[in-house]
């Protein structure tokens, strides 16, 4: 009898990343629901499964699967990327957008991924009543 070796990776993130100085850069609803499709429609591309996205006007969190064939700072890279472009497309050049250098990537195991998806899907409702989860709040070092 033959034995067929198959490879399984199960990669679960939480990823957060924020607006270049934390400007509230994503304070316009209709901005906002654009730019969480155009991440999720680029990390869909990568071969990743959203399983949430939400954030407040200074940041986002992005809670997925990821296939083993991209590194982390490539899907970034991507996600940052195409984001941003669509966010300066839409808002004009008179208006500015960026995101800030670095982001954070926190390994999930299948039993936390359920606390990140309802941590990431409520990020409204935790910021209004200040019970964050501060090691999920990341922020980007300052720049000498």
């Amino acid at each position: 009898m033959k034995s067929t070796r198959r490879n399984h990776t199960e990669l679960a993130l939480h990823l957060v990343w924020t607006t270049w100085k934390r400007m509230p850069l994503i304070s316009d609803e209709e901005l906002e629901r654009c730019l969480w499709r155009t991440i999720q429609a680029e990390a869909e591309k990568q071969r990743c499964t959203v399983l949430a996205i939400g954030g407040m006007a200074d940041h986002i969190h992005l809670v997925l699967i990821q296939p083993p064939t991209i590194t982390v700072s490539k899907l970034l890279n991507q996600l940052k990327g195409v984001s941003s472009s669509v966010a300066r497309e839409r808002l004009g050049a008179e208006t500015f957008f960026q995101w800030a250098n670095g982001y954070a990537a926190f390994s999930l195991s299948r039993a936390h991924c359920r606390h990140a998806v309802a941590y990431v899907e409520r990020q409204k409702e935790h910021h209004a009543t200040n019970d964050l989860w501060e090691h999920w709040e990341w922020t980007p070092p300052p720049k000498n």
